[in-house]
């Protein structure tokens, strides 16, 4: 028992390590890509690309299906069926992705009439979409704790698409170009995947209809899920746009780039511990399924609400010293908009819970609910005080997702219990018992 504690332990670390090294690479190479890039662009170019890529964003979550949040456990349920849901999940994507880019194309060739650079922009961002896809590979090693493999495929992708940037800016190209190189990133990532995913001798992908059914059968409660995310997570960019011009999404691109400049270390751990949780929850342990879930809480808000600080402290000596003056407005929103992380980061480490406990169905409604109340915010606050009114707007509604409307939800009265408790540090440190285990 012991010796399984200790190797269990020694996995997740092993993995989060392989994510965050990987990732630290990543975010040094993108402050000074991202940096330079920026000040050439300028705020209303760099606000354009913001758009777009919002845009697109709306769409990422019917891309995915909802496949993403489930897939793991599906492996671990039924392990003799791997290669058949992950070639079922990626097929079922390819066509929903497909859709998806013919919509973000329509959809701003209508809003944006006559504004030709705008939708040429906006229709190259979406072909990102198209790749997307086939990031599902990625759940297939986390599951194995091979995170590792993940952590270089985003690093070399992310190499490729730094230096495609690097010279644009030596041939000093036009905004087109930018907008697509998160394509570039996508597209470098997915033939890294397969190739990698074929020489570690994965299972044989297979496509099943019954496969797909079974999965969209857990899966579509997400679906719905996701896109509320979405408008509440990117639409405060999109209503700058609209309201205000392209200049305001650029000061509020800055802020959120910054903000989720580090998110890759929560995104790490979460990703590290999602097997641990739900192992268990299968072994039937109750009081250990729910301290893991605390300890993951805890994690996630005190790291959060530390570089929270830190930004609030030092966010316009960071703007000036990274995009120079030209961006200082976006120290306002900067300032607002990152106690935000934490609680949105709530909200991807209680998948593994609402899995687990099968509560998916809860979910459509509170994000719903999120959505409504975000467009009204953003619609009040956003002519009040532009940029930060949108960041006041996503803060307020990410509290009310994370914590105040699963409150009013029986189903999920559990869940904020526990992370309620997370925050007040109550049986989140492991026990005399635990650390005794541990070191069997």
């Amino acid at each position: 028992m012991g010796a399984t504690g200790k190797a269990e332990y020694n996995k997740v670390v092993a993995n989060a390590s392989w994510l965050i090294s990987g990732k630290i690479a990543q975010m040094l190479l993108s402050l000074v890509v991202g940096t330079i890039s920026a000040r050439y662009l300028g705020p209303s170019n760099y606000g354009l690309i913001g758009y777009g890529n919002a845009l697109v964003s709306f769409f990422m979550s019917f891309c995915t299906l909802g496949i993403n949040s489930i897939i793991i456990k599906d492996f671990f349920d039924h392990p003799e069926e791997k290669g058949k849901a992950l070639g079922s999940a990626i097929l079922m994507r390819i066509l929903s992705s497909f859709c998806s880019v013919v919509m973000v194309v329509a959809i701003s060739f209508f809003i944006d009439y006559g504004e030709w650079e705008t939708v040429l922009v906006v229709a190259l961002c979406s072909v990102s979409l198209l790749f997307h896809c086939f990031d599902t590979i990625n759940y297939y090693f986390q599951s194995l704790y091979l995170s590792k493999i993940t952590a270089i495929a985003t690093f070399v992708a992310y190499v490729v698409t730094a230096s495609y940037k690097i010279v644009l800016l030596i041939l000093k190209k036009s905004v087109f170009w930018f907008a697509f190189a998160s394509s570039v990133d996508y597209i470098v990532l997915a033939v890294f995947l397969l190739i990698v995913y074929k020489k570690q001798k994965g299972p044989k992908l297979a496509a099943s209809w019954s496969k797909g059914k079974a999965l969209l059968r857990v899966s579509y409660h997400y679906i719905l899920s996701g896109l509320m995310v979405a408008i509440y997570g990117h639409t405060d960019a999109f209503m700058l746009k609209l309201m205000l011009d392209e200049t305001a999404v650029g000061y509020y691109t800055i802020a959120t780039t910054l903000c989720g400049m580090w998110t890759f270390v929560l995104a790490a751990i979460i990703d590290s511990m999602y097997p641990t949780i739900i192992k268990h929850f299968k072994s039937g342990s109750t009081a250990s399924f729910e301290k893991k879930n605390r300890q993951l809480y805890a994690l996630v808000f005190y790291i959060s609400a530390f570089v929270s600080v830190m930004f609030l402290l030092l966010g316009d000596f960071a703007i000036w010293l990274l995009y120079g003056k030209e961006f200082l407005p976006a120290a306002a929103p900067l300032k607002v908009v990152t106690w935000y992380t934490a609680f949105s980061y709530f909200g991807v480490a209680r998948n593994a819970w609402v899995v687990c406990n099968e509560k998916q169905n809860y979910l459509k409604y509170m994000y719903v609910s999120a959505a409504v109340i975000n467009i009204g915010l953003n619609l009040v606050l956003i002519p009040l005080w532009g940029a930060v009114g949108a960041a006041v707007a996503s803060l307020i509604t990410q509290i009310c997702t994370s914590i105040v409307l699963p409150f009013f939800v029986k189903g999920f009265r559990p869940n904020v219990k526990l992370m309620l408790e997370a925050i007040f540090l109550k049986d989140v440190f492991p026990s005399k018992q635990d650390i005794k285990t541990l070191g069997e």
